[in-house]
């Protein structure tokens, strides 16, 4: 039985492959999924439907009880392949549903509407049996037009080049992508932006969206004309691009001014000189992004070199005992205030941890910002731990940040 299952199985996924490859669509999805079990009845659309779970989820995932959950906004599917009855099951027992054969051969799913902004550990079950177990994290956010591509408006271009030469963080590997925006010209004058994690951010199919976010801003005059400098955290030369950045914590956690030294006389120069580029003199022209560790590391920046950053983006920042930031809500009521403008995320559902509460961190950097009579801005959201919270809310966080320059 079990080896005509997979048979049944490895057709279906060589046949959706082989569509795959001749320039088929991007693969099901789980709300289409929920639509095509209420509308298909004949077997050649059942069929087709199978190919179509099989390939999302993964022939070797189902047939190894390895098939994780699929998200879509709030809509969450489920799959696997047994010949027995299976159901989905909270941590705590709850039944979410039963799933639903498709044909005889052993594949099932379970689509379901979740509450947004919920968290939970869920198992497949088969006759009272695990079969697979995993978490769901459901978050979800509506974009505006300001972060999709809008007819008419012209496109900035990405260059990108490696660097690996660096003296303040040696042995060490990483991307640096720049966005030019439409039109530049060499030598032309420009506001400057640095963001960390950049590949992600600067996608224009990803989650942050923040090259096309340029392009609508920049066009619209709601921000200057403003090259962006997006870079990735170092790599050990042994590491493969994508593998997980060794030396992002030490970069980005640390206080002091060490990344504020890299950026300035290591990657800013050279942009300048591989892409003719001319960054306005004043601070004020000069901003700097990221999330997280990145968040953290964009604030010190700020705070250690104010004579060339005076623009701080931090969303979900760790504020917290990773490597001493900790010490910031302290330090800024200390402190002389410095012409900062700076601008936070951060949501009850962040992270609580050994290492600190975010949520609370982040508060706290609030609340010192506000008693030094600091230019700042919170905006508080239920978002998890990431970059799903920013990214709807980048165009409003950058208007806010160069609201005075042109």
């Amino acid at each position: 039985m079990r080896a005509a299952i997979l048979l049944l199985f490895l057709l279906a996924f060589s046949h959706s492959q082989a569509q795959s490859k001749a320039g088929a669509p991007p693969p099901i999805t789980p709300r289409q999924i929920a639509a095509a079990l209420l509308t298909t009845s004949q077997p050649q659309e059942q069929t087709a439907l199978q190919a179509k779970v099989v390939r999302l989820f993964g022939l070797n995932n189902l047939t190894q009880g390895r098939a994780g959950a699929k998200i879509e906004a709030t809509t969450v599917a489920w799959a696997v392949i047994d010949p027995k009855p299976a159901r989905v099951v909270q941590q705590d027992g709850t039944l979410i549903g039963d799933m639903i054969a498709l044909g005889a051969d052993g594949l099932q799913v379970l689509v379901a509407d979740m509450p947004n902004f919920t968290e939970f550990g869920y198992r497949v079950e088969s006759e009272g049996m695990p079969r697979l177990a995993g978490t769901v994290h459901v978050e979800h956010y509506d974009y505006t037009a300001d972060s999709q591509p809008q007819p008419g408006v012209p496109q900035g271009r990405l260059e990108k080049f490696e660097w690996k030469t660096s003296q303040v963080f040696p042995d060490t590997v990483r991307d640096v992508t720049v966005y030019l925006p439409a039109g530049f010209q060499p030598g032309e004058e420009t506001c400057l932006m640095v963001w960390q994690d950049g590949s992600r951010h600067v996608d224009p199919t990803g989650s942050m969206r923040a090259a096309v976010v340029f392009d609508n801003l920049i066009h619209q005059k709601d921000m200057p004309r403003t090259v962006g400098v997006f870079i990735d955290p170092g790599r050990k030369p042994k590491q493969k691009p994508g593998d997980k950045a060794a030396n992002r914590s030490l970069e980005y956690d640390s206080i002091g001014d060490a990344y504020a030294r890299f950026l300035i006389d290591e990657i800013l120069p050279e942009v300048e000189q591989r892409y003719q580029t001319k960054f306005r003199p004043q601070p004020e022209a000069w901003a700097i992004a990221g999330g997280s560790s990145g968040g953290i590391c964009a604030f010190t920046v700020a705070w250690e070199r104010p004579d060339k950053f005076r623009k701080v983006l931090s969303w979900v920042g760790s504020f917290v005992d990773l490597k001493g930031g900790h010490v910031y809500p302290s330090l800024i009521r200390l402190t002389e205030r410095k012409p900062l403008r700076i601008y936070l995320l951060d949501g009850e559902n962040d992270l609580d941890n050994k290492f600190g509460n975010w949520p609370l961190a982040n508060q706290q950097m609030a609340a010192a910002l506000k008693y030094m009579n600091y230019d700042f801005r919170i905006d508080w959201t239920q978002c998890f731990h990431g970059s799903k919270g920013m990214a709807p809310s980048l165009p409003a966080a950058l208007r806010w940040l160069w609201r005075d320059v042109k």
